[in-house]
C-alpha cells in the first residue's frame, strides 16, 4: 500500500457539517427513513421531478433561485423554484399534447442551455424516460442510442440538428418530434422540427404529476467504449433517494448553499448531481454554458459566491497548470467544500488544493450503474491522500475475488480484489437496455461487481487500483495504471500523465508513459531520462515505465477520463477509430 498522509483543513463555519460522526450515522442509517423525507407526491408514490422542484414551489423556498445560468457571452438567466415548476409543468403538458405516453423516451442532445434542464425535469414529471446524449457524439453512436431507446422526442439545437441529426432522420423511424431549444420564435423552423419556445407558449403552467411507482423507469444513461454495443443503463424514480442522501452526506449540501457542478449534461453526473441532487436540497445551482478553464472557474466561484463545488480531475488539472498564484488573485473564501469525480484523484492534486485553496479536494467513487455516490471522503473526516474514502451510510462495500459459482470476500487489509457493492440500494440500475444477460452477469451472490480493482486498509478506507481491463501484466506482475501515474505526477515537471502496457515479447508488456509537461519545462532528452529514473526510484524496476514520450495531453472523453486504449491503438499503428482488438472501458 502506498504511503498515507492525512490532512483535514476546514474553514470556520457556524453551521455544523451534515455528518459529524460517520460511525454513528452509519449505524443508525435506514433507507426507509431517507425515502420518507421525499414522500408527499399527491396520489402517492415517488417522482424525481416532484422531489426536486414541485414540492419546493409550494414551500417557503418558492422564491429562492433554483437555477442561475451563466451564458458564455455574459447573459444571465435565473429561475426561482416557483418559476422552474411552472416551466416544468409546461413541458410535461407539451408531451401530453404531442401524444407522448408515460414510459416513452425523451432525449436531450445539447450543451448547457436553460431549457435542457426544464426538459429533463418536465420529462420526469410526465413519467417519460429522460435520456441525455452528449453533443460530441458522432452519427453512428447517435443512431445506436436513439434507435435502441426508441426515442420519441429529442430536444436539441438548430446547429446540432443541421450538422448531425437531419441526415439521420430516415434511419430513426421511432423519432416523431424534434424540439429546437434555441429557435427564434419569429423564424420558421427547419422541416420536421418545432421551436420549443413556440410549442410551450400555449401550454398551461399547471401540471399535476400522476401517481408514480418508485420502480417506474426514469433515467437512461448510455455508457460504452469506442466499439461494441453501447450499454443503456436504466434507473427508476427511486434513484432520487440515493441522489438526495448522498448529496447531503458526501457533498455536505446545506440550506442556503450556492452549488456548482461542472459536469456536462450529456454525462450521468451532469444529470444526477447537476440537476437532481442539488434541487432536491433546495439550493441555488449554477450552470455555466462555457467550458471551464482555470480563470473562469475562479471568477465564477468568486462572483457567484459558490459554497460547494463538484468537479472533475480534468478541471483540477487545468487549475494546477495555471499555478497557485491564479487562485490567490480571487476571493474564494465562500467555498467551503470541493469534491471530484470521474477518475481517481491523485495525491498531488489534493496537496495542490491544500496549498492553493486552503482545503483538500474530496474524492469519491460511483458509476453510471450505481446511480449515486457509493464511497466518499467526507467533510468531517481526514482526507487520506490517494484514497476514495469510506462507504456511504446505507451502502455495504466489499473487496472480493471471483471463485467457481460465486465470490469470496477478501478481509486482509491491503489485499487487492474486485470492488463490489451489496445489492440492493435505491439508485441501483435496474437493467441494461435489451441486454438482460449482461445485466444479470453483474450480480453474483447478492453483490454488484463493478469491474474496478481496489483494496481496503485497516482503517476502512478504500483504495482504487485500476480498472480490471486497464491493468498491465508485466513480467508476472499485475500493475495498476493509477499507481504509476500518481508516482510520476509527484515530479514538478509533470502536469498530466497516462500510461499503457505496450506489448513486449519477453515480459508480456512494458509500461510506457505519455507525459504532458508543466509550464516552464521543455521536452528535452535529459528530462526524459530524469523522469524515467524518477519513476524507478519510486516504483521499482518492475512497475516503472521503460519508455516515456512527451505529448500535448492524452486523449480524453468529454467527462475527462483518459482513453488509454486510443494511446495503445496509436502505439500499435492501428487506425484512429480501430480499437476492435483492444479491451474497452467506459467513455461516459
Amino acid at each position: 500500500m502506498a504511503h498515507i498522509i492525512s490532512s483535514l483543513i476546514q474553514k470556520l463555519d457556524s453551521t455544523p457539517v451534515n455528518m459529524p460522526d460517520y460511525e454513528a450515522t452509519r449505524t443508525g442509517f435506514d433507507w426507509a427513513d431517507a425515502r420518507a423525507e421525499l414522500a408527499g407526491l399527491p396520489g402517492g408514490g415517488l417522482n424525481i421531478a416532484h422531489a426536486a422542484v414541485m414540492r419546493h414551489a409550494r414551500s417557503p423556498l418558492a422564491d429562492t433561485v433554483a437555477l442561475r445560468w451563466l451564458g458564455k457571452r455574459g447573459a444571465i438567466v435565473e429561475y426561482s423554484y416557483a418559476e422552474l415548476a411552472r416551466k416544468v409543468a409546461q413541458f410535461a403538458n407539451l408531451l401530453d399534447a404531442l401524444g407522448v405516453r408515460a414510459g416513452a423516451t425523451v432525449c436531450s442532445f445539447a450543451g448547457r442551455l436553460p431549457h435542457l434542464y426544464v426538459a429533463a425535469l418536465g420529462a420526469l414529471a410526465h413519467r417519460s424516460v429522460f435520456c441525455p446524449l452528449s453533443p460530441g457524439l458522432e452519427p453512428e453512436p447517435i443512431v445506436a442510442r436513439l434507435g435502441s431507446s426508441k426515442t420519441k422526442v429529442i430536444v436539441t439545437t438548430e446547429r446540432l440538428y443541421a450538422s448531425k441529426l437531419a441526415a439521420l432522420r430516415d434511419r430513426l423511424p421511432e423519432l416523431e418530434h424534434v424540439l429546437l431549444l434555441d429557435m427564434d420564435l419569429d423564424l420558421a423552423p427547419p422541416k420536421g422540427t418545432r421551436s420549443l419556445a413556440a410549442a410551450l407558449r400555449d401550454m398551461s403552467h399547471v401540471y399535476e404529476i400522476p401517481p408514480t411507482n418508485p420502480e417506474d423507469p426514469a433515467l437512461l444513461h448510455f455508457t460504452s467504449g469506442t466499439t461494441g454495443q453501447p450499454k443503456g443503463v436504466l434507473h427508476v424514480h427511486e434513484a432520487v433517494v440515493g441522489h438526495h442522501s448522498s448529496a447531503r452526506l458526501a457533498l455536505d449540501l446545506r440550506p442556503g448553499d450556492v452549488y456548482w457542478c461542472t459536469a456536462d449534461p450529456g454525462w450521468v453526473t451532469g444529470i444526477s448531481y447537476s440537476i437532481i441532487a442539488p434541487l432536491c436540497h433546495g439550493v441555488t445551482m449554477i450552470v455555466d454554458e462555457a467550458n471551464v478553464d482555470a480563470r473562469r472557474w475562479c471568477q465564477i466561484v468568486e462572483q457567484q459566491q459558490v459554497t460547494v463545488s463538484y468537479t472533475a480531475p480534468a478541471a483540477i488539472r487545468s487549475l494546477m497548470r495555471a499555478g497557485v498564484g491564479l487562485s490567490r488573485e480571487y476571493d474564494l473564501s465562500k467555498l467551503r467544500f470541493i469534491a471530484s469525480v470521474g477518475e481517481p484523484l491523485d495525491p498531488e492534486a489534493v496537496r495542490w488544493s491544500i496549498k492553493a485553496l486552503g482545503q483538500p479536494i474530496h474524492d469519491n467513487w460511483w458509476q453510471a450503474e450505481t446511480g449515486s455516490i457509493m464511497i466518499a471522503n467526507y467533510a468531517s473526516m481526514p482526507v487520506v491522500l490517494g484514497s476514495m474514502g469510506k462507504p456511504l451510510p446505507g451502502v455495504t462495500v466489499g473487496i472480493v475475488t471471483r471463485v467457481a459459482g460465486g465470490v469470496r470476500l477478501i478481509d486482509e487489509p491491503g489485499a487487492v480484489g474486485e470492488l463490489a457493492v451489496r445489492a440492493p440500494w435505491p439508485s441501483m440500475f435496474r437493467a441494461y437496455l435489451d441486454q438482460e444477460e449482461r445485466h444479470e452477469s453483474c450480480f453474483v451472490d447478492g453483490w454488484y461487481l463493478s469491474g474496478d480493482l481496489a483494496s481496503r486498509d485497516a482503517a476502512g478506507y478504500i483504495w482504487f487500483v485500476g480498472r480490471a481491463d486497464d491493468m498491465i501484466q508485466s513480467a508476472g506482475h499485475l500493475i495498476g495504471t493509477f499507481a504509476v501515474e500518481s508516482a510520476l505526477l509527484q515530479h514538478p515537471a509533470v502536469a498530466e500523465v497516462a500510461v499503457i502496457g505496450k506489448p513486449d515479447p519477453v515480459d508480456g508488456a512494458c509500461i510506457k508513459a505519455f507525459v504532458t509537461l508543466a509550464p516552464g519545462f521543455a521536452a528535452r532528452e535529459a528530462l526524459r531520462r530524469e523522469l524515467l529514473g524518477f519513476g524507478r526510484a519510486r516504483l521499482g524496476l518492475v512497475a516503472a515505465p521503460r519508455e516515456l514520450e512527451f505529448c500535448d495531453g492524452p486523449p480524453r472523453t468529454r467527462s475527462g477520463k483518459t482513453m488509454r486504449r486510443l494511446l495503445l491503438a496509436r502505439e500499435l499503428g492501428l487506425p484512429e477509430g480501430d480499437t476492435s482488438t483492444l479491451a474497452t472501458g467506459s467513455d461516459e
